[in-house]
């Protein structure tokens, strides 16, 4: 049965970007569920979308964006966006321009003329944060709880140009005074099926036996479910109160040594971990979830159990050829 809220999204024209990423497949489920109507937009083909959705295959810095327009979206979901998983490399700098920053000023531009718009949401992220409010010189107890108040202070390229689009996003509000809901949305420590992510593939070492290598793992993080993510979205979308920047994640900091616990829990193995030294801050965060429980009424309910026990199912289906 749908959920009530999903409901007002039947019959809608939804635009999703990144369609072929993690947090973008969960979503087009989700809508697809919802009957909406949906336009997806990757520079990778998405095999076999669910019903309701045609996928476009563009590169959102460079290419057209005339289907967009034609599609006349009433929401706007731009989750598009490349990023490294700890280290930024020197070839990240040319890739963090031109997909982060450069195609999400083309959809800014765009959005401001479209007619019917509604709401623009934008997957932004905690990296915004300044990384000093949570950094210790020894573990600590407890994540430093963020507030959208936080101080900024980006922590590295993807943060900065997320950092940046938000500034054109209000720009875009506050100056030329669009029509429509801007919602950013922080999003914290994602994990979900078929990731690349530390949670998945951790899973997957685990499953097949391979060594990991574990940093600090007194660190604490905010772990949050892809398809908690996705239903976050889109009740941004269509919740009128939900404007400007609100943190997306459950608000718990789980240490990484739960991570372990958990994985080999839920696989039945032991995990072959080796903890090697660095010298590096140890770090502690989660996301305050005051704004978003106050604008949506709800927050991710979904904590590592559950999370990574779906992983593993889907890694065992995967390996017994049930999904692709």
């Amino acid at each position: 049965m749908t959920a009530h809220w999903l409901e007002t999204l039947r019959g809608q024209r939804v635009v999703v970007t990144g369609g072929a990423g993690v947090i973008a497949t969960e979503l087009l489920a989700q809508l697809s569920a919802a009957g909406a109507e949906v336009l997806s937009i990757d520079r990778l083909p998405v095999a076999d979308p669910p019903s309701g959705v045609t996928h476009h295959v563009a590169d959102l810095a460079v290419d057209d964006l005339a289907p967009i327009s034609a599609f006349r979206p009433q929401h706007l979901l731009h989750l598009a966006a490349t990023f490294e998983r700890s280290v930024e490399t020197p070839e990240f700098w040319a890739q963090n321009w031109d997909d982060n920053a450069v195609a999400t000023h083309r959809l800014v531009e765009l959005g401001m003329g479209l007619s019917g718009l509604e709401s623009f949401v934008f997957a932004s992220s905690y990296l915004i944060y300044d990384p000093h409010q949570y950094f210790t010189p020894e573990p600590a107890a407890t994540g430093v709880a963020l507030r959208e108040t936080a101080g900024i202070g980006a922590r590295n390229l993807c943060g900065a140009a997320k950092l940046y689009s938000e500034a054109e996003l209000r720009f875009a509000e506050e100056v030329r005074g669009v029509p429509f809901r801007i919602v950013n949305a922080r999003i914290f420590r994602v994990y979900g099926r078929g990731s690349r992510d530390v949670v998945s593939r951790w899973v997957r070492a685990a499953l097949d036996g391979e060594p990991v290598t574990v940093y600090h793992p007194e660190n604490r993080f905010d772990y949050v479910y892809s398809g908690d993510v996705a239903e976050g979205l889109l009740r941004m979308a269509v919740t009128p109160g939900a404007r400007g920047v609100v943190n997306l994640a459950t608000g718990v900091a789980r240490p990484v040594s739960d991570v372990i616990r958990v994985v080999e829990a839920a696989t039945g193995k032991t995990l072959d971990a080796t903890v090697e030294e660095i010298h590096e801050p140890y770090e502690g965060s989660c996301a305050d979830t005051t704004a978003l429980e106050a604008a949506l009424g709800w927050k991710p309910s979904r904590m590592l159990e559950d999370g990574v026990a779906r992983l593993v199912a889907f890694e065992r289906d995967r390996r017994a050829g049930a999904v692709g």
